[in-house]
């Protein structure tokens, strides 16, 4: 398993922030990827299962074998994590939103690499460019925030 987290402050409330990163809306222009979102009685929360596909949708379903995840964790504007396993590998994503001086807000992002299959030599052997990969995803993802704030706030 292989984990790496990073922090971005920014000028907006926890709220806004809350309402641009934890919200699954069915596509999502600044990660091109679209979402299908299961039966949720009662609002998104732990446990509520989506489908994640690259590009838009537009009314079409999913292909095929398409990551699945699922939010593990949900307590708004503070925290929500959630899982998406792929063939061979699980990503966890870990978001926390605390509030920052001056009214902004700490986010901070956490995400885990953890392999499902392959044998442990190899993983042994690849462990270096995976830990500079999974600090590139959360780089690039704290990297996304402004943008998904811009975009929550100042819907097109």
């Amino acid at each position: 398993m292989t984990t790496a987290t990073g922090v971005r402050t920014v000028p907006q409330s926890r709220a806004e922030v809350w309402r641009a990163l934890a919200v699954l809306e069915p596509y999502c222009a600044v990660c091109d990827v679209s979402y299908v979102v299961g039966e949720v009685p009662g609002g998104l929360g732990v446990g509520t299962t989506f489908v994640c596909a690259p590009g838009r949708l537009d009314g079409g379903s999913p292909a095929a074998g398409a990551p699945r995840g699922e939010i593990l964790d949900w307590d708004p504007p503070r925290l929500v994590s959630s899982r998406l396993v792929l063939t061979p590998e699980t990503w966890t994503t870990r978001i926390e939103l605390s509030d920052a001086e001056g009214g902004g807000t700490r986010v901070a992002i956490t995400v885990t690499h953890e392999p499902t299959s392959g044998s442990r030599v190899v993983r042994r052997l690849q462990r270096g460019a995976m830990q500079r990969l999974v600090q590139r995803t959360v780089d690039a993802e704290l990297d996304k925030v402004p943008a998904h704030v811009a975009r929550a706030t100042n819907p097109q």
